[in-house]
């Protein structure tokens, strides 16, 4: 029996772009010319009512807005909608709130009102700040639009964080280092470092970009990216977040740890711990369709409860993210489970994966560069005797 449920936040997707990227395998849809801002706002407070008598009396530590491009939202939208959200649950008086923002589709004079409005961390989708990769990536804004929302971002909200890309078509390590020395002129205290992947489903999966470096010019790449941010002062987190001291994602952070989520808006998901059990929920993806369902009081698509080796599978799949890994009463408070964790556990040492002593288990170098390997020891159909 887990004792006490763990920290909760909570997540809402805001789904629509200006376009989508050739390379996005997220939920998030073409904007209409007329964006139901406040239809959707409506529909994401409806859908917190449904939510509210599981997590009643539970604070909400930080909150993200996700998407697509939720900063095509307007500041007096999300002002009401941080209100209705604030009037229902019980917020952390410190509590983080992010907002996902898009160069291209940004109104940078907006950046005071959408502080004003509460938004107190911003995450910028800057990819890149050559014209010729964003051009490559299908972006909608070009090197000089990525400038000035860096550094309009850096005077208004402080705390912000810019997403880079590397691995991208016809790009190579001095030119992947180029972006990050401009990224590191901004000051940002967080940077999330991302290389290319092609999703399946994507239209780069189906016609991949010509240029793509190989596995071991990417890995290279990745290496040296690292190395630069940790000379620069941003300490390694999680596999591809780096954080000033105290300035990690705590959105982020909670969900690596297994904690709980509240998750709404269309395609989003959620984890709940109701007495000791742990409740998985996805929303319904299509917008009108979700509004719909929201509004009449259920929009989820999916629910099932998550046991036993798949809640260990689970935690470690997000913990092994974590460069400092989890402490080791972890698996038990947050689980409920132990498992058949041990002969895991135990080969994943024995393959130079994890180390681990009595009050923390950790990725090594090794286990960090080879996720997946160490991961897959811990899914449910392993070991099976023991589960």
């Amino acid at each position: 029996m887990i004792p006490h449920p763990p920290p909760l936040t909570l997540y809402a997707h805001l789904p629509w772009c200006v376009r989508k990227c050739p390379y996005c395998d997220f939920n998030s849809h073409r904007a209409p010319r007329a964006l139901p801002q406040k239809e959707y706002a409506a529909a994401l407070l409806a859908d917190a009512e449904a939510v509210l008598p599981r997590v009643w009396g539970r604070r909400i530590r930080a909150v993200y807005f996700g998407g697509g491009t939720p900063s095509l939202f307007s500041p007096e939208v999300l002002d009401s909608l941080l209100s209705g959200l604030r009037a229902r649950f019980s917020f952390a008086p410190e509590a983080e709130i992010t907002m996902e923002a898009n160069p291209g589709a940004s109104d940078l004079a907006m950046f005071p009102e959408f502080r004003a409005a509460g938004i107190n961390r911003l995450s910028l989708g800057v990819q890149s700040f050559d014209d010729d990769a964003l051009a490559r990536l299908g972006r909608v804004h070009d090197g000089a639009q990525a400038r000035r929302a860096a550094e309009r971002a850096a005077e208004v909200f402080g705390n912000f964080n810019l997403d880079l890309m590397f691995a991208l078509p016809g790009r190579g390590l001095a030119a992947a280092l180029e972006d990050f020395r401009i990224a590191e002129s901004f000051s940002p205290p967080h940077l999330s470092l991302y290389q290319l992947t092609l999703e399946p489903g994507t239209p780069f999966f189906r016609a991949p970009p010509a240029g793509l470096p190989d596995a071991d010019t990417a890995a290279e790449t990745g290496d040296a990216l690292a190395l630069a941010a940790a000379a620069g002062g941003w300490r390694r987190y999680e596999v591809s977040a780096f954080a000033r001291k105290g300035m990690e994602c705590r959105h982020n952070l909670n969900y690596w740890l297994f904690g709980d989520y509240a998750g709404l808006g269309a395609g989003a998901h959620a984890k709940l711990t109701v007495g000791g059990v742990i409740h998985r929920e996805a929303r319904v993806k299509d917008p009108a369709e979700y509004m719909r369902r929201a509004l009449a009081g259920d929009a989820a698509a999916e629910r099932r409860i998550v046991r036993g080796r798949e809640a260990v599978f689970e935690l470690m799949l997000n913990g092994m993210r974590l460069t400092g890994g989890i402490p080791s009463a972890l698996a038990l408070e947050r689980a409920g489970t132990v498992a058949g964790m041990e002969s895991a556990l135990q080969e994943a040492e024995a393959r130079g994966l994890v180390s681990r002593d009595a009050f923390r288990i950790r990725p090594t170098e090794r286990g960090t560069r080879f996720l997946n390997d160490l991961v897959e020891l811990f899914l449910p159909e392993t070991n099976s005797a023991e589960n």
